[in-house]
């Protein structure tokens, strides 16, 4: 006997049709291309998702096309999530900081028929666009006189295209398991590999991100998501934001920290969002200038692991508490979120703030060892960890050479690591970063951590190098605080405390800055090119690269 509810589809636009009617008027604040704040609610943001809509329509757009979207985060680009969507059309967030053969082979292989970008993008791809082989044209995210001048073919003017666009255009009649957002995964080896979302998966993902054991926010929080929308849709955040009614802040493309805290502290931010290397670097802003935070309460970190030390700082400081999460952008955004429970010490809370958290509703985790048989979650038996959900992906797109899941359906993610009794995630590496030294793991991850806990290094990363009688040996690369002199000697004391013997890195160097990915992760890649000739032996010493 089936049950006697009604049926509705879950919809992408669904969200910002309710948003619309239900927090019309809560703020979209937005840093603009040009420099000042835009303002409107949730109702102008619909209304000209519509007329998004009905544009691309008139440009011949149909259900199913691919139209690419480059742009930093303003109000205009959140509306076209909901505007492509809104045709039927599948928007691919295209990441402007990937290589240029990384960027034409995903506009190529997605084959867009037209690129959204604002001007800050544009030059992107003047230096490409003869290599792009399906794309029409390119909608600039502007005003007609705020359109620069440019090389490109075929340009349009958003605003331009909008006026006399219909506002109540009827949005598309989809199906919740069509094709909704399309995003390349960045920073890996070969050819980025294409994960398509449903508008299924995007809803329910956003669901899991408002309650309290995701995100957890509501119409009284302000939400700014410093993390770009092209970073696996901006874990969620324009589908959680207007389902939640939360004021939503867009910093556009001003990564100063300066520019940051600014929105921060005068648009009353109460939960920001981005990788650890913004809040390490909002952090040295901090201490520089004895500013504070204002009404910011909480930050979600994600895409690589806190320093133990940052998220200690922060609370002691700040008054503001670090929730850890942890996905790829197969898992469209976050599976587990950290939070300790009610009643613990601040030592307790502050070792559950560290893990990568729990999973939320909807989607399952599970570590194997080397046969994929499951492993006790005893917090110490470690192995590869994999996931399954309902906004996790089955298969890459157009790429069935490259499986995504294992032959029972789960994801296989490359992350090691363990779960511990009370279902908190661990992470210790990535299966490709992991050290092996004597027949042992060392967790790369860990020793950063520990690392990055001193008060003279800003940053720090741990890659293998080999070694003739433990095959692999850790080799610590750090950025000194400014005007530190710090030493290896140092460094290798400080760590001796905090981590075993035998985990303790054969050599430390210095360097200004340690290289990051597209989406903010360390370059490891990079780290390993760089001190490809580096063979320390059991000899420490101390290297400058400045």
């Amino acid at each position: 006997m089936r049950g006697l509810m009604q049926q509705h589809r879950l919809t992408i636009t669904s969200v910002i049709d309710y948003a619309e009617t239900v927090y019309g008027d809560v703020e979209v604040v937005s840093r603009t291309i040009e420099g000042p704040l835009h303002r409107y609610g949730y109702r102008d943001c619909a209304r000209r998702a519509r007329q998004f809509a009905h544009a691309l329509e008139r440009l011949g757009i149909k259900s199913g096309d691919r139209v690419g979207g480059a742009s930093w985060n303003h109000y205009r680009y959140l509306e076209t999530f909901f505007g492509a969507a809104g045709v039927g059309a599948i928007l691919h967030t295209i990441n402007p900081r990937l290589f240029a053969e990384q960027l034409v082979y995903t506009v190529n292989h997605a084959q867009d028929r037209f690129i959204v970008t604002d001007a800050a993008c544009l030059p992107i791809f003047e230096t490409v666009q003869d290599q792009l082989e399906t794309v029409e044209g390119f909608i600039v995210l502007a005003a007609a006189a705020d359109i620069p001048a440019t090389g490109l073919s075929n340009i349009y003017c958003y605003d331009e295209l909008l006026e006399g666009a219909d506002e109540a255009f009827p949005w598309a009649d989809v199906d919740e398991w069509d094709g909704s957002g399309l995003c390349y995964t960045s920073g890996t080896t070969g050819d980025p590999k294409g994960i398509l979302y449903s508008h299924r998966s995007s809803v329910l993902n956003a669901l899991g991100f408002t309650t309290p054991n995701g995100v957890g926010i509501g119409f009284n929080d302000t939400l700014m998501p410093i993390v770009p929308f092209f970073h696996g849709n901006g874990w969620g955040v324009p589908f959680a934001a207007p389902m939640a009614g939360a004021k939503l802040v867009l910093p556009g493309r001003e990564m100063e920290m300066n520019k940051l805290h600014e929105l921060i502290v005068g648009e009353d931010v109460t939960i920001a969002l981005a990788v650890p290397t913004v809040w390490l670097s909002m952090l040295e802003h901090l201490r520089a200038t004895g500013a504070n935070l204002g009404r910011l309460g909480r930050i979600v970190t994600g895409g690589a692991a806190p320093p133990r030390a940052m998220i200690e700082e922060l609370e002691a400081q700040y008054g503001v508490t670090t929730s850890h999460a942890w996905g790829m952008t197969e898992t469209s955004a976050a599976v587990t979120y950290s939070h300790p429970p009610d009643g613990v010490d601040d030592e307790a809370a502050l070792d559950v703030r560290s893990t990568q958290g729990r999973p939320v509703y909807g989607v399952q985790i599970k570590v194997v060892d080397e046969d994929g048989r499951p492993l006790p979650w005893d917090g110490s038996s470690a192995g590869e960890l994999k996931a399954s959900g309902y906004w996790i992906a089955s298969e890459y797109y157009k790429a069935s050479d490259k499986p995504a899941v294992d032959a029972d359906g789960w994801l296989i993610t490359g992350d090691i690591g363990f779960i511990g009794e009370d279902g908190n995630l661990r992470l210790t590496d990535r299966a490709k970063d992991v050290i092996k030294s004597g027949g042992e793991w060392i967790s790369s991850i860990d020793l950063e951590n520990a690392a990055a806990g001193h008060p003279d290094i800003v940053e720090a990363a741990v890659i293998a190098v080999p070694h003739e009688r433990w095959q692999e040996r850790p080799f610590l690369i750090a950025v000194r605080r400014q005007g530190s002199e710090v030493t290896a000697a140092d460094v290798l004391a400080w760590l001796a405390e905090r981590v075993a013997k035998w985990w303790l890195p054969e050599d430390v160097a210095f360097t200004s800055e340690i290289p990051h990915t597209g989406t903010g992760k360390i370059d490891k890649v990079a780290l390993r090119k760089q001190f490809a000739d580096r063979n320390p032996g059991l000899a420490t010493g101390q290297h400058d690269e400045d």
